[in-house]
């Protein structure tokens, strides 16, 4: 389903008498974070054209609150270089929750119940049927994308973002194969009860590729984004899940 970021009010990212402006940039440092993460306090200067030194004052602030860490893994960075490492930041689940829709209770509330009185199956069946829109809308940007898989992952990837997902395209050095990244997930909390979900969204990614695709991790299990390896030469696979 389309996901439209909330109106996120000025105190969530600083003291309450912290300007309209001070507040819209510290929103867009999180949303990158979420988005691009790991990333330095460079990084963010240079793609928001901001002087470190702001970058850093907002920085200060999201990791005060527990919004943002420090990314301790290395893997994927780069070279190494010489000197003291940058460090580089992810969004925290309090940064997630941030960006997030306050309904996780509500619809938690809701798959138990369904659970609890129709079965397991029942919570897999509406999370195969919750996909099925976004499937519907992405199928004609995807189809007029080509056979090119680096096309079509990119077109996946910007209509995930304009949903609300902070998704992006990575390709995967030495391997022939393209990380989908997603920086934010409005169901997070649920899902991580509720793991179909996460499942149910696998399955239709592969369906709208046309190849089997495997998550590498999800936010709601614990990783700083959810990551779907996508293969770029590859034999189809069978259709996944529920046939539409």
């Amino acid at each position: 389903m389309s996901v439209t970021l909330p109106d996120v009010r000025p105190s969530t990212f600083g003291p309450s008498d912290a300007g309209e402006s001070e507040a819209g940039t510290r929103l867009r440092v999180l949303q990158l974070i979420a988005a691009d993460g790991p990333v330095s306090a460079a990084d963010i200067a240079r793609e928001l054209d901001l002087t470190p030194a702001a970058i850093r004052r907002h920085l200060g602030v999201l990791e005060s609150t527990e919004q943002i860490s420090v990314h301790e893994g290395s893997q994927g960075l780069g070279p190494a270089r010489r000197g003291r490492p940058a460090r580089r930041f992810v969004a925290t689940s309090h940064g997630q929750a941030a960006l997030s829709h306050r309904y996780s209770e509500l619809a938690g509330q809701a798959l138990r119940y369904l659970s609890a009185f129709a079965g397991p199956d029942a919570v897999t069946d509406f999370a195969e049927s919750r996909v099925r829109d976004l499937e519907e809308r992405y199928a004609l940007a995807l189809a007029a994308a080509g056979t090119d898989m680096h096309a079509r992952v990119n077109v996946l990837a910007d209509a995930l973002a304009r949903d609300g997902y902070a998704a992006t395209a990575r390709p995967v050095p030495g391997a022939a194969a393209i990380q989908l990244c997603q920086g934010h997930c409005p169901v997070q909390e649920i899902a991580a009860e509720f793991p179909q979900l996460c499942e149910a969204e696998a399955h239709a990614f592969s369906r709208l590729l046309g190849v089997h695709v495997q998550r590498l991790a999800t936010l709601a299990g614990g990783g700083h984004v959810c990551t779907t390896n996508i293969p770029i030469i590859t034999t189809p696979a069978p259709v996944e899940g529920p046939t539409p």
